[in-house]
């Protein structure tokens, strides 16, 4: 009871005394920075007494420099009633409360809430400062501020300076309902463009607007980039041309891979491909695939390509009936593409352009082969031709064969040619009591042959023969009639058998046998003499000389004894020895009188041979063994001709050459001669001429 009393004493007193204490200026809210300065102003009127602060309740204490708070103090003149508090430098555990307060006064400022703000520091890119994405594949960056940060901050994202969308805040608040951690994630599907690209996340809250950046670069990994050319782009075909094939990529290239129309080209590994081009380049294009650790790329062109008309499509034959339309069509490819036209085979006037003919109301000449030809827009690449065959469906065409003429009652034949598309049902011989199209039929028989083929003709051919056996007098009179039928009509012909006479051939033939014998009998005549003549001219070595050694001059009878004892004989090279009927031996002059060679004489011995017999040589140096060594010449005398003829008579042969005789052993015994027809009668005289001189006998 006794303080209430005191205290309105006191005011009563002060109220008689003077102005009551009060408050001048009272501390407010207040936000201040992290490390910075906060003061708080008080200051009172009309009160000379003690002053303090409160912190959250808790008394500061009264002096001035506020001992045990080593951040804070009060200022001002405390005469005038000033008594700010300052805190230096502000820290979070700041952040409270406070009061000023006149204890003896009993005055109590209002409260005054100090907020400590803390700017945010900069914030964390998770992956930072480089991050790998890759290229074409979604994904996120994360941009991170811690939490104890006052105010919360509010991260963002920027690209050039340009604020980014597509972005998601995240804040996590702990126990104790302060901020955590704040998360920013931005998410972006990278190209290989965004390659080396900085990102720029920005942390900014009050205490900070400005913001705290940090940056990232973007580190793109993305498959390879391809760029697939060809050089040259346009060749001919049967020239090289090179594909060249580049690619960016990140990590770098592993392989590459060729194809051409989907196929693999075996071998091709590297960044270059030579090939020979031909058509097929340009349907079947080439490819490159390029692959590293990310992925692979394709890129794929054509080569254009420059080469002749190739036939796609042959055009077929067609086969027509008389006065209906025809068609025919052919296509040809080739780069660029050619020229077509047609024509008929042989000719040079062109009926259509294009690759379709059109022949309204064929007609019969119009059957034949067509050409569809291909020619080429540009020089050196060739061209094309493709033949087809039109058939014109018509009656047969029946044509006869010009008949030799038979004898009567002999065999005679007639023939007709037809042809016709389609092929004939029949062909029918017919005459004046009968027809016939095959087989037999008394004294006719009919046979069919494929005829020869024939440019131009109606159709395939074949030829009818109608064979007649002992002619008959009314076969010359009348005629024979070839029709041929088919669906589409009939064609026919006659043919008129003729007659041949039989004297004036048998006269021709006797005439032709009579002359053809004559002339054989005076052949066979001369060749007998000239034969005859010129075997007895051309003898050599016919003479058996009874003996001589040295061959240098005649012998006499005389000498013959000696001679034959040794049994030898000798061989003469002189030719040409005649024996006329006045016992010369004459003899040509084979130097056609440069020597004037008159003859010489010569004895013969027929006391060696029987019957006249004369030694002969052998037909050969090296004989065989029993070949006759004479040859009897009486029974050949009467087919001499009447020419010089040998005497029987004894003689020696002079000759002055020291090789004119080579030795000879005279036979003991002697046999028959080869008489045989394949024997010639002097086989000697087909032995080649010696190789000695010539004997040169001068008179």
């Amino acid at each position: 009871m006794l303080g209430p009393a005191l205290l309105v004493l006191l005011g009563c007193f002060r109220g008689f005394a003077g102005p009551s204490p009060h408050f001048l200026q009272q501390p407010e809210d207040l936000v201040v920075l992290l490390g910075e300065e906060a003061r708080l102003p008080c200051a009172l009127g009309s009160y000379r007494g003690l002053v303090q602060w409160t912190k959250d309740g808790l008394a500061l204490g009264g002096e001035r420099d506020l001992p045990g708070w080593s951040r804070y103090w009060i200022s001002g003149n405390a005469a005038s009633g000033q008594h700010d508090l300052h805190i230096k430098p502000v820290e979070l555990e700041d952040e409270a409360s406070y009061e000023c307060q006149a204890s003896q006064a009993g005055l109590r400022s209002r409260p005054a809430q100090l907020h400590v703000m803390v700017p945010p520091e900069p914030p964390e890119v998770l992956g930072g400062p480089s991050v790998s994405l890759v290229a074409g594949v979604p994904g996120n960056l994360t941009c991170r501020s811690r939490g104890d940060v006052q105010p919360a901050p509010e991260l963002l994202w920027f690209r050039d300076g340009i604020r980014l969308d597509g972005t998601t805040f995240h804040q996590t608040t702990m126990k104790d309902k302060t901020t955590g951690v704040v998360e920013n994630i931005l998410f972006l599907t990278p190209s290989s463009h965004d390659d080396g690209a900085t990102l720029i996340c920005r942390a900014r809250s009050q205490a900070l607007p400005s913001g705290k950046d940090t940056a990232v670069t973007l580190i793109l990994q993305y498959p390879p980039v391809v760029t697939l050319s060809a050089e040259p782009q346009t060749v001919q075909e049967g020239e090289k041309a090179t594909f060249l094939c580049q690619a960016t990529a990140q990590p770098p290239v592993t392989g590459y891979r060729w194809a051409k129309g989907g196929s693999p080209v075996l071998g091709a590994r590297g960044p270059r491909l030579e090939v020979v081009a031909d058509a097929t380049f340009l349907t079947e294009p080439v490819s490159c695939e390029v692959s590293n650790a990310v992925g692979s790329a394709n890129r794929s062109t054509a080569l254009e390509v420059l080469y002749g008309p190739i036939l796609q499509a042959k055009p077929k034959p067609a086969s027509v009936d008389l006065g209906k339309d025809a068609s025919f069509s052919c296509a040809w490819r080739g780069n660029p593409l050619p020229r077509i036209t047609w024509t008929r085979l042989g000719s040079s006037q062109v009926l259509s352009s294009g690759p379709t003919l059109h022949l309204p109301s064929v007609a019969l000449e119009d059957a034949g082969d067509y050409v569809c030809r291909a020619e080429p827009r540009r020089r050196g690449l060739g061209g094309g031709i493709a033949q087809v065959r039109l058939t014109v469906n018509a009656p047969p065409v029946v044509t006869a064969l010009h008949p030799a003429p038979a004898f009567l009652r002999g065999p005679a034949r007639l023939q007709c040619m037809v042809f016709a598309s389609p092929a004939p049902d029949s062909v029918v011989w017919s005459w004046d009591e009968g027809f016939l199209e095959a087989g037999s039929l008394g004294r006719f028989l009919v046979e069919t042959f494929p005829a020869p083929e024939v440019e131009g003709a109606q159709g395939p051919g074949l030829i009818s023969v109608l064979h007649i056996s002992g002619t008959q007098e009314s076969d010359f009179i009348r005629d024979f009639n070839c029709t041929a039928r088919n669906r589409l009509g009939e064609g026919r012909t006659q043919i008129h058998l003729g007659r041949r006479d039989l004297l004036p051939t048998v006269r021709m033939v006797a005439g032709a046998v009579s002359a053809a014998t004559a002339l054989f009998m005076v052949i066979t005549g001369l060749v007998l003499c000239c034969c005859r003549h010129g075997s007895f001219s051309k003898q050599k070595n016919l003479v058996g000389i009874p003996g001589s050694t040295d061959g240098s001059s005649s012998r006499g009878p005389e000498e013959a004894g000696s001679s034959e004892d040794r049994g030898t004989i000798v061989h003469t090279d002189h030719s040409d020895l005649i024996l006329d009927e006045k016992e010369t031996l004459e003899t040509p002059d084979p130097t056609n009188g440069y020597y004037k060679v008159r003859g010489v004489s010569v004895s013969l011995s027929l006391g060696e041979v029987p019957e006249g017999g004369l030694f002969l040589p052998p037909p050969s140096p090296v004989g065989l063994p029993g070949t006759p060594t004479y040859y009897d010449f009486k029974p050949h005398l009467d087919l001499i001709p009447p020419c010089r003829l040998y005497r029987a008579r004894a003689g020696y042969l002079t000759t002055p050459h020291p090789r004119a005789f080579t030795s000879y052993v005279k036979p003991t015994s002697f046999g028959p001669p080869d008489l045989s027809s394949g024997a010639r009668p002097f086989p000697y005289a087909t032995l080649s001429p010696p190789s000695h001189q010539r004997l040169q006998t001068h008179v």
